[in-house]
């Protein structure tokens, strides 16, 4: 009966949704946990916007209002709260003459390894809209955005932003009220519209949505671009409450996901590299050095803008920091840290890396790129001949990756795939948790 009831929520909500009137409200899932799910909405003009849910199995709905404001860019983020683990949330929203409904869902809960859920992450990075203004060109770089269709379709559990999903250009570097048109202009983007509702969202930044190419920690509107990021995005946290940036930790299943900033504390690329040459910083470094030991996550995701172990990357990479990227490549082997697995974007093309790693498991690096932008359909030589790569990766090609963990919770197996624009398989990687482990210690039981 519970479910009747919910079924007949979301049938009136939707035929209230179909009414024939022009699209007011834009709605994206945020980060959904266990008891509770952030749903971010945007209207057109200030005003109240009213919020109503009601989760599978409960008699009752709930209900909220909040203000949108010119202050806010009309943009409000609620919190549906007394939901249940693995439960489907029937919604609707209301506000400027408009009406939309949906259903999301909060994210498993399991208290045996055999009762582990399979889960399916999908991401991408490199997300480009080319102006509406013919006068700033760029009006060839960005296409195929049927891609947003086709991973909607792969029904993913969660969807990662891995950077570059917008691309501020040279007009917005100064110009705070440029760089948020340029991010409601793409969040109202017609063709993305469905990806936003069909799964929770999490996302970090690189150089084009932090300011200009290439950017780094002397970006003097990093601080109006942070609360642009904050406020277009619903992730379950931003930085630290004394150390400023975008990187976070996020869970799913039992997957714990790593989210990074690469700008905010970032040397200059051309600096001479030693000490203090940093990429992260010393602060988030700490952070991601403890939250590595603290997390009991079988497979650990840690997800960055820049690429983190190409050793032949001549553009933006983890590889020019060298004496932070070995510090931490020493650190990680000596703490024996379990199940990590690397994501980056930016490359324009995708690949999966395998670094070997005398000792112990090797690295693993899956690069996806692009969504819309151009792809890099011929990388140069040194890209080709890279050993680390693994064979029939390397494609220069739009595209989306998807992330599946299946089997039982002390056995997951992590399938690493590429698809096209089409929704196309590229290519398929299969490791086990098993074989990220490190080797134990000497004299260890």
């Amino acid at each position: 009966m519970q479910f009747h009831r919910v079924f007949r929520f979301v049938l009136a909500a939707l035929l209230t949704a179909a009414m024939p009137a022009a699209a007011k409200l834009t709605v994206m899932h945020g980060y959904a946990d266990y008891t509770s799910a952030l749903l971010w909405v945007m209207a057109d003009a200030p005003g109240p916007i009213a919020i109503s849910w009601q989760a599978e199995g409960q008699a009752q709905e709930s209900r909220l209002t909040l203000d949108a404001t010119p202050a806010s860019g009309n943009v409000v983020l609620a919190r549906l709260t007394g939901l249940s683990p693995g439960k489907a949330v029937a919604y609707r929203v209301t506000g400027d003459s408009d009406s939309r409904a949906g259903t999301l869902s909060t994210q498993p809960w399991w208290g045996k390894p055999a009762e582990a859920r399979d889960l399916a992450i999908a991401f991408g990075s490199c997300f480009f809209l080319a102006d509406a203004d013919p006068a700033w060109g760029g009006q060839d770089y960005g296409g195929g955005f049927g891609i947003f269709d086709a991973i909607a379709a792969m029904k993913p559990d969660l969807m990662l932003w891995g950077g570059d999903n917008l691309y501020f250009q040279e007009q917005d570097d100064l110009d705070p009220a440029a760089m948020a048109m340029r991010y409601q202009r793409q969040r109202t983007f017609a063709p993305l519209q469905k990806l936003l509702t069909a799964a929770p969202h999490l996302a970090i930044w690189d150089d084009h949505d932090y300011g200009p190419n290439d950017a780094d920690m002397s970006y003097v509107m990093k601080g109006d671009s942070l609360q642009l990021f904050r406020r277009f995005w619903a992730n379950p946290s931003y930085g630290l409450p004394d150390v400023p940036g975008t990187f976070g930790r996020a869970r799913w299943g039992d997957v714990d996901i790593f989210l990074l900033d690469d700008r905010w504390y970032r040397s200059a690329n051309r600096a001479k590299d030693g000490p203090d040459k940093t990429m992260f910083g010393a602060q988030q470094m700490a952070w991601l050095r403890n939250a590595l030991i603290y997390s009991r996550a079988p497979i650990k995701l840690v997800l960055n803008g820049s690429q983190m172990w190409n050793r032949v990357n001549r553009f933006e990479g983890w590889n020019h920091f060298a004496t932070e990227q070995r510090a931490f490549a020493d650190w990680l082997q000596a703490q024996r840290i379990d199940g990590v697995v690397f994501l980056s974007g930016d490359r324009h093309f995708t690949e999966l890396l395998k670094v070997e790693r005398p000792g112990t498991y090797p690295l693993y690096e899956f690069t996806s790129s692009p969504l819309t932008s151009r792809p890099w359909a011929s990388p140069d030589a040194a890209e080709q001949k890279n050993p680390d790569v693994v064979p029939g990766t390397l494609v220069g090609k739009r595209q989306f990756g998807m992330i599946r963990v299946t089997g039982p919770e002390d056995d997951r197996v992590l399938a690493l795939e590429s698809y096209d624009a089409a929704g196309t398989r590229l290519w398929r990687h299969e490791i086990r948790a098993r074989d990220l482990r490190s080797p134990k210690a000497t004299g260890s039981p």
